[in-house]
């Protein structure tokens, strides 16, 4: 039995319970109601381009037009995540991409090629989900570490300081605030990866159920979701911040001014 379709009837039904989080951010004045109202018009139409687009790459199935993909979306997340930072595009840009790169390549094709083992590890129907599942987790943790790891070197700059002049490198100095970037960043993945299962079933196993696997098949998948989804995660952000920081700090270690001017 495949999954059941929504009608197009029903799915306008279904929105309207968006109307009752909004009436409550109205009633409450919290200033919010036209910024979530954008967001489900977004959301909405920008989904449906998703499905369209996505149609057809897995109707061509090309490994080529695959790859096209995860570059363009490598660069299109690469210029979100400075989007939602404060920091200069000329700092950041290339070692985000780098980053991302790196990360989801190594990563995907890790999980692809050695734990699924499938013969094509460009076949859309697996290449594309995974690569866009890690994209979309490396996003948001990496918007939360940079923001974190600059703001506090810029807020304390006397504890990187009297750390350098107490004899610790700048990696040693920096140590610190990578370790913050890291708790504000990883801390709801992991509190999430305690409790999953048993308080709510995570996505991925629900898609999986819902599409006709038995959930023996979908607890295997969503363990290493979760796995390669913490790890690529990781490892992009130690290579944005790495490469950044080299640009970042000079020989003394005195940070160079990385925040947009505020207008």
């Amino acid at each position: 039995m495949g999954t059941i379709d929504i009608s197009f009837l029903s799915l306008g039904i279904g929105l309207l319970l968006s109307f009752i989080p909004l009436y409550y951010l109205w009633k409450f004045k919290t200033g919010l109601v036209k910024a979530t109202a954008i967001a489900i018009i977004r959301m909405i139409v920008q989904l449906f381009f998703v499905g369209m687009y996505l149609k057809y790459l897995f109707l061509w199935d090309n490994p080529w037009i695959n790859i096209l993909w995860v570059v363009v979306m490598i660069f299109v997340a690469s210029h979100t995540a400075l989007a939602r930072t404060r920091l200069k595009r000329s700092v950041l840009m290339i070692p985000i991409v780098i980053g991302f790169l790196f990360s989801v390549i190594t990563i995907g094709v890790f999980f692809l090629g050695i734990v699924l083992q499938i013969d094509n590890i460009f076949d859309a129907q697996y290449f594309i989900p995974i690569f866009g599942i890690l994209m979309g987790n490396m996003l948001s943790s990496n918007v939360i570490a940079l923001n974190t790891y600059y703001s506090g070197l810029q807020r304390e700059q006397q504890l990187y300081y009297y750390l350098l002049g107490n004899g610790a490198s700048q990696k040693e100095a920096r140590a610190p605030f990578i370790g913050q970037a890291m708790i504000k960043a990883f801390s709801p993945l992991i509190a999430n990866m305690a409790v999953m299962g048993l308080v709510a079933l995570p996505g991925t196993m629900i898609g999986q159920i819902l599409g006709g696997s038995s959930p023996n098949v979908a607890i295997k998948y969503q363990m290493m979701i979760v796995v390669i989804n913490f790890t690529a995660s990781m490892l992009c952000l130690m290579i944005t911040i790495t490469l950044s920081s080299n640009s970042t700090f000079n020989k003394f270690g005195v940070m160079k001014p990385v925040f947009k001017e505020e207008k």
